[in-house]
Formats: structure tokens, sequence, C-alpha cells
């Protein structure tokens, strides 16, 4: 899974002498929160996302209606950008789980894709959240499963062999390290068209691992 498959495409990108107004305009009409500020060619020099626009009260406090309107509408794009050199990008080549770190590390909502300095895409967090949601099956009716298994080799083929042999097919899992625990792994697995007690009545029967949580979902 990477970038470039799942970014979104020639995504909304402002020049910077665009007035913040103009911007915060094109924002709510597109329902974004992020826009590549860019020149000739679409080449990056800063981003404007929804926090770079908060104005501080203190700076208009002793303003009245009038002035605070002037104050406004003279402010361009490239007043209140992240700066090119201080926004962090990413190649449309990298993996999704890089991208996801990166974001987390960084805590920001959203990265330009580059290729040189030319913006071909951008990801955000929401991009990252329907691809997890897809991964691990949203939307598709079936039976999820929790198993909570220790973390060594051949314990999640344990689980998918134990549902092979049942003639069921998985549709999708994943896992993650048991809270606070690193000697055990949570796995997600989910299966369709079989009943919930079925499903549950084999889980439990392997050795060594634990049904944490059986559930319908649709």
């Amino acid at each position: 899974m990477f970038v470039k498959d799942y970014m979104t495409r020639h995504p909304v990108m402002i020049d910077p002498t665009m007035s913040i107004v103009e911007a915060q305009g094109i924002m709510s009409e597109t329902r974004v929160r992020h826009l590549p500020v860019v020149e000739g060619g679409k080449r990056l020099v800063g981003l404007i996302t929804r926090e770079r626009m908060r104005i501080p009260p203190t700076e208009l406090a002793s303003l009245n209606v009038w002035e605070i309107t002037r104050f406004l509408s003279n402010l361009t794009a490239k007043d209140l950008m992240i700066k090119g050199e201080n926004v962090i990008t990413i190649n449309p080549g990298a993996t999704l789980e890089e991208a996801a770190t990166v974001m987390v590390e960084q805590r920001i909502g959203c990265l330009p894709v580059l290729e040189e300095d030319i913006v071909i895409g951008i990801i955000t967090e929401i991009d990252m959240l329907i691809q997890l949601a897809a991964l691990l099956g949203g939307g598709v009716p079936g039976v999820r499963a929790t198993v909570r298994m220790p973390n060594k080799k051949g314990e999640v083929a344990k689980a998918v062999s134990a549902i092979a042999a049942q003639g069921w097919g998985i549709y999708a899992s994943g896992g993650v390290f048991a809270p606070k625990n690193p000697d055990f792994w949570d796995c997600v697995i989910k299966v369709r068209d079989v009943p919930k007690e079925k499903l549950a009545e084999v889980l439990s029967g392997i050795e060594g691992q634990e049904l944490l949580d059986v559930r319908e979902v649709s």
C-alpha cells in the first residue's frame, strides 16, 4: 500500500498572493482543511491549514469592526502559511505506514506529496482512517473476533488453520501489540457467512490463545 495509490490527486492549491478571506471560502466550499501554496508549475512554497488561520484575539482586541475587516482583507496566504522549508512532505513511493508514522511523530494532519518540488497530491489523516477501516473490513457484514495470542512465530497460522479447517475464508485481518504487554498480540479476524457462536467455539479451542471478543458487524 503506497502513498501514490491512496493520496488525493490534484488537490486544491492556492497562490501565495491569495487573500486569507478567499482561502477560507475555498476551504469551506471544498470541505478541506489543508491548502498547499504553490507558485509556477505547482512548486510548493508553503501550506495553509485551519490552525494557521486562527488569528490570536490579542491582535484584534484594540481594533474596531472596520479595522478588523481591513486587517483580515489585507492578509494573504504568504502571511500565514507554513513556509516551504518547514513543510513536512512525503514522496509518492512511500508506504502508508511510513506516512502514518511521520504524521504521528510530527503531530500533523497532512503530508503534501511531492516529486522534486512539485505537488502531485496530498495525503491526510482522513485518508489514513479510510484505509484503516478498509483494511479491517469496515462496512462489510460478517463476524469480527479479537484473539490474544503470544507474540511468537506460528500463532497467527494456528488461528488461520483453525478457520480454514472449517472451510471458511478470512476477508479481513490485522493486529497490534496487546495494550501494555508486548509479549502478546491482539489479532482481529473477520469472517463472513458464519454463525457467531460457531466462530467463537473454534477460536476458543486454540491452545495458548484467548478469545477476547466476538460480535456480528455490518
